[in-house]
């Protein structure tokens, strides 16, 4: 086996064993969000997009959106990393990316596609550099939710210097060209693939972005007010190599 077969392969055997050591929270209490807030404010002051601000947290509209889920990525019981998801569909056609980039996004709506709409990742600067593979671990949750939601469209809004991660990680090609959103001073372009097209070559790739059904109804469906229910898959489910966690304390989502 060649020298860089062996590093990815031992990059994957990698994500595979933290996968089993994350804990993916919905982070449902004021004091979640807060403590995400928070967390992005560190991350993108120390990555240059915003100005620093008196209140020391980022959050926006589309925070307390219904077809909007905020998780938190946890190793060994801290917050590392977070995402937050949101499912555009023609009668809920609200999401960041859809108001960031209207000209581009709406037509695919008006078509009656689903669009998964991964915006907000960020991610502790100081547990990104112990654990490489945390932005990948991070982003899987967007996968995830587009096998839950049997998506026609994922997206990823990210600075132009990102591309290429999402290009080579979930094969996307640039859909628009670098805008700036409100609150950054660093502007984003759009990034966008075929889910179906592109799913299977993702799983072989990276086995470890699999998701068990149990783990996206665990994710994703909320027992007291469900936004958007998953749409029927015809093709066969595949199984994920583990289940999701889920701590007594944040067992109303699941």
């Amino acid at each position: 086996m060649s020298s860089v077969a062996s590093l990815a392969l031992s990059a994957i055997e990698r994500g595979v064993e933290l996968l089993n050591q994350v804990d993916y929270r919905l982070a449902e209490t004021p004091a979640e969000r807060e403590q995400i807030y928070r967390l992005r404010y560190r991350a993108y002051l120390h990555e240059g997009v915003i100005e620093p601000r008196a209140d020391h947290r980022v959050t926006d509209r589309f925070d307390d959106m219904p077809n909007t889920w905020i998780f938190g990525v946890y190793f060994d019981g801290v917050l590392a990393s977070s995402i937050r998801v949101s499912v555009a569909t023609s009668d809920n056609p609200i999401s960041p990316s859809v108001d960031a980039f209207a000209d581009v996004l709406e037509p695919e709506l008006a078509k009656g596609k689903t669009i998964v709409d991964p915006t907000r990742f960020v991610a502790d600067p100081t547990r990104a550099k112990r654990y490489r593979e945390l932005p990948y671990l991070t982003v899987r949750l967007g996968y995830v939710a587009c096998a839950h939601f049997n998506a026609d469209i994922g997206l990823a809004s990210v600075r132009a210097d990102h591309a290429a991660f999402y290009r080579r990680v979930f094969l996307q090609d640039m859909l628009a060209a670098a805008r700036l959103p409100p609150g950054m001073i660093k502007p984003v372009c759009l990034m966008a693939a075929d889910y179906r097209a592109v799913r299977d070559r993702i799983y072989q790739r990276y086995p470890y972005f699999r998701s068990t059904l149990f783990e996206r109804r665990m994710l994703f469906e909320r027992r007291h007010s469900v936004a958007l229910a998953p749409r029927l898959q015809p093709q066969a489910d595949h199984a994920g190599l583990v289940a999701a966690k889920r701590q007594p304390s944040h067992s109303s989502h699941g």
